[in-house]
């Protein structure tokens, strides 16, 4: 390559090629001339980058390990100690990528990774880009100016509006600030700023103060996961699962089921919004249909991923602790994908509006609901070639629409079904 490559950054390209002179056993001279880069250059970076693989298990590297007559209890004192030297990792071309003795070696095994490198490089360019450009008495220079305009009220803004010689933007000045530049030197915290508690914190730092939630029952059960089992399984059973509230602190709480396949609507009443209680609201669902009838028609379950759905496990296993359906979460932010349901959300919103005191309404218990729940099952819907979900349930699933039946829900006259809030009220 040609000379005035010497003093620009090694690329990712110049990094694989590295690798392969280091695989063919070439020396970092070759390397360097093959790159159009310093052998010490080369050297360096070998050295920096390359990565410990394999750590000697004995507690010291020792030539004579196999000869060892003290049961290789390894010490610096002792008298048949010889350190172990490798050309091929210490000198050059200094890693152990392409070596012949790899298979056997018991020794420190070290690897040059380019694409590690490369990664580790850009980042130190980063990190070497950020911190305060000041010195000590610039800061404080800065700080005889800065610290009396904050103590009479002004803002960042207005100080470098008014003092152009100090030569720094406003976000540079929050900066420095934040980052208690002028502390030591002046005593300015961001407590001296008027509206720090206001400001937006940016994204990085914001991150820092974010609790991380524990989303381990999400693996294996991404929305990429239910579609994958979709298509290995598409006459499954799928039940879409969600829950509805006006009042977040009082409730009431109801956890829907939407069978997907008749477009029926099913409920549970809660007084409280956590994972136990949408549990035991599936453990009722299987109470009403059986065992049986459970893992016939509620083999999948979808859902949003609130915190209330996190009980993946309990709610996929039943009491004797085998598999009773797969539970599978909505990506963040896309109710969408269990449309259906939101759809059916909304002619349940026609007799439970949004904003309204659901208790004062009339919605106190389950059976409230199972009437609300059986207007909206027995209206008639385009979709279904002018059947209700009920009629089309008792047509194709009768088994499944007896289990309904028996615990509340009801098919009502077409002529007869209220889509009103009235309904609760009169009942």
């Amino acid at each position: 390559m040609r000379n005035s490559n010497s003093f620009t950054h090694l690329t990712l390209k110049e990094r694989r090629i590295i690798l392969a002179g280091i695989t063919n056993g070439s020396t970092k001279t070759a390397i360097a001339q093959t790159i159009g880069k310093n052998k010490s250059t080369v050297g360096k970076e070998i050295k920096l980058r390359r990565k410990l693989t394999h750590k000697c298990k004995m507690p010291l590297e020792c030539n004579n390990y196999r000869k060892c007559v003290f049961g290789r209890q390894c010490i610096p004192d002792c008298p048949n100690y010889s350190p172990f030297r490798c050309s091929r990792r210490d000198r050059s071309p200094g890693a152990c990528n392409g070596c012949s003795c790899w298979s056997h070696c018991r020794f420190d095994k070290y690897q040059y990774i380019p694409e590690d490198a490369h990664l580790d490089y850009r980042s130190l360019l980063v990190d070497s880009r950020q911190g305060v450009n000041l010195t000590v008495q610039q800061a404080k220079v800065m700080a005889a100016i800065i610290a009396p305009l904050l103590k009479q009220g002004h803002s960042p803004y207005q100080i470098v509006t008014s003092h152009p010689e100090l030569g720094i933007s406003e976000k540079t000045l929050y900066n420095y600030i934040e980052q208690d530049v002028f502390h030591e030197v002046a005593g300015i915290t961001v407590m001296d700023l008027r509206r720090q508690v206001s400001r937006k914190l940016p994204k990085k730092k914001a991150a820092g103060y974010k609790k991380r939630a524990d989303r381990k029952y999400l693996a294996g059960r991404t929305y990429k996961d239910y579609l994958a089992f979709l298509s290995d399984h598409p006459d499954a059973f799928v039940v879409q699962m969600d829950t509805v509230y006006n009042d977040e602190t009082n409730g009431p709480f109801i956890q829907t089921f939407k069978f997907v396949k008749s477009g029926l609507l099913f409920a549970v009443y809660h007084t409280e919004k956590t994972s136990f209680s949408m549990l035991k609201g599936v453990n009722l669902l299987e109470t009403i249909l059986g065992g049986t009838l459970f893992r016939k028609y509620v083999q999948v379950l979808l859902t949003d991923r609130g915190s209330e759905f996190s009980a993946a496990d309990a709610m996929e296993n039943g009491s004797d602790g085998t598999r009773r359906t797969r539970v599978y979460y909505c990506d963040p932010m896309q109710s969408g994908q269990k449309g259906t349901l939101e759809n059916k959300h909304i002619e349940l919103r026609y007799i439970l509006p949004k904003g309204t005191d659901l208790k004062a309404l009339g919605l106190t218990g389950q059976d409230a609901l199972n009437l609300a729940l059986s207007h909206v099952d027995s209206a008639p819907e385009e979709s279904l070639g002018g059947r209700s979900p009920l009629e089309l349930t008792e047509f194709l699933y009768p088994d499944l629409y007896e289990k309904l039946c028996a615990f509340g829900i009801r098919l009502i006259p077409k002529d007869q079904v209220v889509l009103k809030p009235y309904l609760l009220k009169s009942k």
